[in-house]
C-alpha cells in the first residue's frame, strides 16, 4: 500500500478464513466512513451464499470452487453497483483464492483487500466460542489449506482490538 490517499468512493474486501473478525472489522470500517461523511455499504458475503452453499456448510462439507463461483459473482455485481451509485463497498468475504479474489475484481481494479490473519489456534478458539448461523469450526482446517495468502493485501495482526485494526487500515489508506 502506497502512501497515497486513496480515492473514495472506493471497494474494500475484508478477506480470510473464518473467525479472523472479517465481518467484524468491515462493519467497523463501513461505520468509520459513514461518520466521516462517506456514502457507504456494507455487505457480508455470507449473506449472498446460494442454500446449497449453507446446506453443505451446515453438514460440514466445505465448498468447492464450482459452489464459490455463483457467489462470488454475485459478490462483484453487488460491489459494482453500489460503486455506480457512488458509493464505496465494504466487503466482509473469505476470499480464500487468488481465483476468487479475481471474480471479486473484476470491473474493479482500485479493490483494496484487507486480510486480518492470525494463528489457527487462536482462530479456533474464537470460533468455538462463538454462535456462528453455519459455518463449524471443524471446517477451520479446510479454510487454512485452502487460503492462498495474498501478496497485494494490508496485512494485520487478529490479536489486535477491532477498532485498533480499523484504525490501522484507515491510517495506512491515507483516509
Amino acid at each position: 500500500m502506497g502512501t497515497a490517499a486513496l480515492v473514495l468512493p472506493a471497494a474494500f474486501v475484508v478477506m480470510g478464513v473464518s473467525g479472523c473478525g472479517k465481518s467484524a472489522l468491515s462493519r467497523a470500517l463501513h461505520e468509520r466512513l459513514m461518520a466521516a461523511g462517506h456514502a457507504s455499504r456494507w455487505l457480508e458475503g455470507d449473506d449472498f451464499h446460494p442454500a446449497a452453499n449453507v446446506e453443505r456448510m451446515r453438514r460440514g462439507q466445505p465448498l468447492n470452487d464450482e459452489d464459490r463461483a455463483p457467489w462470488l459473482a454475485e459478490l462483484n455485481a453487488q460491489m459494482r453497483a453500489t460503486l455506480a451509485q457512488g458509493q464505496s463497498v465494504v466487503l466482509a468475504c473469505s476470499a480464500l483464492k487468488e481465483r476468487y479474489r479475481q471474480i471479486l475484481r473484476a470491473g474493479i481494479p482500485s479493490l483494496v483487500l484487507i486480510h486480518p490473519q492470525g494463528p489457527f489456534e487462536l482462530i479456533e478458539a474464537r470460533m468455538k466460542a462463538r454462535q456462528h448461523k453455519y459455518m463449524p469450526a471443524s471446517l477451520l482446517r479446510s479454510q487454512f489449506e485452502t487460503l492462498e495468502v495474498p501478496q497485494d493485501a494490508l496485512m494485520l495482526d487478529i490479536h489486535e482490538p477491532i477498532d485498533v485494526l480499523a484504525d490501522q487500515s484507515l491510517r495506512a489508506l491515507g483516509l
